[in-house]
Order: C-alpha cells, then sequence, then structure tokens
C-alpha cells in the first residue's frame, strides 16, 4: 500500500480516490477533461511518488478516424485496495470528495 496525497483537491488525489473506489476508469477520465496533464502522467507519479503498486494492462482500440491504436486501463491489486480501505482510506475517500464538492462551490475569479 501507498501513501495518501495531502491534498484532497490534486488530480492524484482524484485519481487515486477512483482507483480506491474500484470504479470505473471513465469516472478517472472525466477528471481530465479540461486540464493540460496526461493521465499516465498522474499514473506514473502514484506509483514512483506515492509507492502505489497500479496495474496497467494495454489493448488494442480503433480510434475516430479508422485507424488503429492502443488503449490503457489502470487499476489496482484488490488486496491493495482492501487493505487502504482498512488503514483510513474511507475517511480520505470522503475528504476528497469534500474537497472537490467545496471547491465546485467556489465562485468563479475574475481577473
Amino acid at each position: 500500500m501507498g501513501r495518501f496525497p495531502t491534498m484532497g483537491t490534486s488530480l492524484r488525489a482524484e485519481t487515486l480516490a477512483v482507483l480506491l473506489a474500484s470504479n470505473d476508469m471513465t469516472g478517472v477520465e472525466s477528471l481530465f477533461e479540461h486540464r493540460k496533464i496526461a493521465l499516465n502522467t498522474v499514473m506514473r507519479a502514484l506509483m514512483r511518488k506515492y509507492g502505489w503498486p497500479i496495474e496497467r494492462h494495454d489493448f488494442p482500440t480503433n480510434t475516430a478516424d479508422g485507424r488503429a491504436a492502443w488503449a490503457s486501463v489502470y487499476s489496482l491489486p484488490q488486496e491493495v485496495i482492501d487493505a487502504a480501505l482498512d488503514a483510513g482510506g474511507r475517511d480520505w475517500i470522503e475528504g476528497v470528495r469534500a474537497a472537490r464538492v467545496g471547491r465546485a462551490k467556489r465562485p468563479l475569479r475574475r481577473p
């Protein structure tokens, strides 16, 4: 089991929360809609900096224009999820969710 990122509104924290909740990867993809950072960059940081044993499975797929490409699915082993949830992960996930809701309620900053 790795360490939990401390900032609940970071992409690292939100991505790990999705993985620990065993959610569909579309939950992770939606976090990156308007960001300039790639999912694999965040996964690499979670593995190297925070020590999470994230598994990656690649599979062939087709692009919108008909070309062949490779896609990746990331996951955590179930025993890692269980250990993390038992070690305070449930409370940490709730904190990440609360931080996300709090961020969404903030008014937009005007220049």
